[in-house]
């Protein structure tokens, strides 16, 4: 049985913030003092750092699971199947439908049944649920849809990651500047004309990990103490992205029996430039070699980190000839990797 990804589609919100919008907010450190340094600076050295240069927030009036009803929308349209037809809804994200200035997020009804309801999908066997499983959770909802058609559970999955994080990120953190919002979709299904799951590989490590990424207070003791806002410890998940991951990827890639020399492309989570590039060399030192050049297409320049929809995002872009010098075909090896709050970690190995 060939379990593979059938169609995609992607959502990229329409206000696009450069880092030059920064250069007025008032950066604070977690204890709320000011910075030695000026903003013209901190975002210097964000930029080199990250390798953001831009991100792309929604309009007011979009929430996350409209941007994923849109990216939806494609991703069926892009597989050629009915709608009627889909068995599951699987939809990752992290903080539900927050509104233009609402402090707490929504998921009553979950954001799969609101997708549910937007496509005007009448079929009741078809099951819509949320999952939270950090930046990862997208890659978790292709292995979860992987497992339920290979059991004989399902035939056909809708797989969503979206996020509005320019919503939950405190405007006197640094950090605020890497996050970002958009929605990837794909489709799982088996065909036997279709790409192919050839392994996958997730582990949660929550023993001093845990609250790597976490919700917290903003750095001024202006703001009211009853707001919340996604906070991290970036050199702690550094060095725990960069230990992990690779070794995560290895014992995928070992397990789908695929040389090394035969993967053509990395897809990993957009979630910053230089712990994505460190993290590949990683991988491709533990096969002593050097990571070869283009493996990995990056679109956090222009786009930043939109957590659960970066990768399916990229896919879909890079699939549809969307990101310069980057392309797919059919037949190629392909890896997508992932690293996020929990702390969570996952891979797969894919045949395009």
């Amino acid at each position: 049985m060939k379990i593979g990804i059938t169609g995609t589609g992607s959502y990229l919100p329409s206000v696009v913030t450069k880092n030059v919008d920064f250069l007025e907010h008032e950066f604070l450190n977690d204890d709320g003092t000011s910075f030695n340094h000026s903003n013209e600076v901190i975002i210097q050295k964000f930029r080199s750092i990250t390798g953001i240069e831009e991100r792309r927030y929604a309009t007011k009036d979009i929430n996350t699971s409209n941007m994923a009803f849109f990216a939806a929308e494609k991703a069926i349209a892009d597989a050629g199947i009915d709608k009627e037809e889909l068995d599951y809804i699987i939809f990752a994200h992290n903080f539900g439908d927050v509104s233009e200035g609402k402090s707490q997020g929504d998921t009553l009804p979950s954001l799969a049944t609101r997708v549910k309801h937007q496509l005007k999908i009448n079929n009741p066997k078809c099951v819509a649920y949320d999952l939270m499983f950090g930046c990862p959770g997208w890659l978790e909802g292709v292995i979860q849809a992987n497992a339920f058609i290979k059991s004989g559970i399902a035939k056909k999955c809708l797989v969503i990651g979206a996020e509005t994080l320019s919503r939950v990120v405190d405007k006197h953190d640094r950090d605020s500047m890497i996050y970002s919002d958009g929605a990837g979709a794909t489709i799982v299904e088996s065909r036997e004309d279709n790409g192919q799951i050839l392994a996958h590989n997730s582990a949660t490590y929550a023993n001093g990990e845990a609250y790597f990424l976490f919700f917290g207070d903003s750095f001024s003791k202006q703001v009211d103490e009853d707001h919340r806002y996604i906070k991290m410890y970036g050199r702690k998940i550094y060095e725990f992205a960069i230990t992990n991951v690779p070794l995560a990827m290895k014992e995928c890639l070992d397990q789908s029996g695929v040389a090394i020399s035969e993967v053509n492309k990395i897809f990993i989570h957009q979630a910053n430039e230089k712990m994505d590039e460190a993290i590949i060399k990683r991988f491709y030192k533990l096969y002593n070699q050097e990571m070869p050049k283009g493996i990995m297409p990056m679109t956090i320049a222009k786009l930043g980190n939109s957590s659960v929809a970066t990768i399916p995002t990229l896919f879909d872009m890079v699939k549809k000839g969307k990101v310069e010098n980057q392309s797919i075909s059919k037949g190629d090896v392909v890896i997508f990797a992932s690293v996020g709050a929990g702390m969570n970690v996952n891979a797969i190995v894919y045949r395009v």
